[in-house]
């Protein structure tokens, strides 16, 4: 039963164990982990037929090497992409497809709930080399068309956003970039393939930073562009190859790992997530929380159309501002402090200091990052533990 299926036709749960996967001469049942920065060629000419692509094989580890193929290949299969190009962090990744598909006079149109590295590259590296950026509310269509110039090239978004967990209509804005021959790009790392596959609902684009959810332990850094083969082949296959933004084989083996117990841990993190969101919504001290799969988060039914889970972040916010939340983070026993998330340890972290400290106090306004605002990554441990955790730290604040 199911023995002669080819990979493609795997289920996911399958896929995330044994896609790509390539054995050496051993037949190893782990995938192989090969440290190597070149290659050898039988001969001159094998070698000059390689350079040119006329035949297969690796060059150079800075280009292709088997570990990180097989990473990207399974997390190619997972988001259902025809291709899948991993890099050295998540925001190499994000940088790679705007630089690779951009030129001088292009335009982008982006949601303005962002990650604040995001925001920079978009706000400040761009328009460096001519190319300018229209930010707009990620859940207005009205203003995702009005945004759209002759120019536009890529629209952006990350749903679910960083810290505030907005959530935007994949579809609907793909439908946008289509009707003005612009591609779409999806910052999926909240959400990972295990609950959201963009490309289902139209998008052109993936990425993700790997070292959050995908990795999983908080070990490694990485990044992963899944597209379609034209933009592989017009725009970021040259781009990769020539500027060097190359994961290493050893993050690419602990990742490509971590994908076989991926879609078992996001359930536990969205589980986990719900049950802690649902216990601060109770204390008299919070007076916000966000978080997609609960009805109160404004867009509760697109989260619940496009996700198979609310993920493992939780934000919310605490009366009393900065100082408050300064006095929550340091009473906190368990839950650590950190910048980083997806862990299997939960992480809080103050995003108007930390992640988004760099932004105009009018770019942090505008992505809903306020003075009390807290960014929770729900991790693996027992909420009861995490509740009582979060607790005794909202008495001292």
């Amino acid at each position: 039963m199911g023995t002669n299926k080819k990979p493609g036709k795997w289920r996911k749960r399958t896929q995330a164990v044994r896609g790509g996967q390539v054995r050496s001469a051993f037949q190893e049942t782990c995938e192989p982990l090969i440290f190597t920065a070149g290659y050898a060629y039988e001969d001159a000419e094998e070698a000059a037929a390689r350079f040119k692509g006329e035949s297969p094989g690796y060059q150079y580890s800075r280009i292709a090497n088997p570990t990180v193929s097989m990473f990207e290949e399974r997390m190619a299969l997972l988001e259902g992409a025809p291709v899948a190009r991993a890099t050295a962090t998540g925001m190499a990744a994000v940088s790679a497809v705007f630089l690779a598909g951009l030129k001088t006079g292009d335009h982008v149109v982006s949601a303005n709930a962002l990650f604040g590295s995001c925001r920079y590259v978009l706000e400040t590296v761009l328009p460096r080399f001519g190319i300018g950026c229209t930010f707009v509310e990620g859940s207005d269509l009205g203003a995702w068309k009005a945004a759209m110039r002759p120019q536009t090239r890529l629209l952006f978004m990350e749903t679910p956003s960083n810290p505030t967990l907005a959530i935007v209509d994949i579809a609907a804005v793909a439908k946008i970039a289509d009707a003005n021959g612009a591609r779409l790009v999806v910052d999926n790392a909240f959400a990972t393939p295990a609950l959201q596959r963009p490309m289902e609902f139209g998008a052109h684009i993936v990425v993700h930073s790997s070292t959050k959810f995908i990795d999983g332990q908080g070990r490694a850094l990485g990044g992963v562009i899944l597209c379609r083969q034209d933009f592989l082949d017009e725009n970021l296959n040259l781009f990769l190859r020539n500027t060097g933004p190359a994961l290493s084989p050893f993050n690419a083996w602990l990742h490509l790992k971590s994908l076989e117990t991926l879609e078992l841990r996001m359930k536990q993190h969205s589980e986990n997530a719900l049950a802690v969101a649902d216990f601060l919504a109770g204390q008299k001290k919070v007076t916000r929380v966000l978080y997609p799969f609960r009805a109160d988060h404004p867009q509760h039914n697109l989260a619940k159309s496009q996700m198979d889970g609310g993920g493992g972040v939780v934000t919310f916010e605490v009366e009393g501002g900065n100082r408050a939340a300064f006095k929550l983070l340091n009473a906190l026993k368990l839950i650590d402090i950190s910048s980083n998330l997806g862990d299997a340890k939960s992480l809080a972290t103050h995003p108007e200091t930390t992640t988004h400290q760099k932004l105009t106090p009018e770019a942090r306004a505008a992505a809903g990052v306020t003075n009390g605002l807290l960014r929770l990554s729900v991790g693996l441990e027992d909420t009861d533990d995490l509740c009582e955790d979060l607790e005794q730290a909202l008495k001292v604040a």
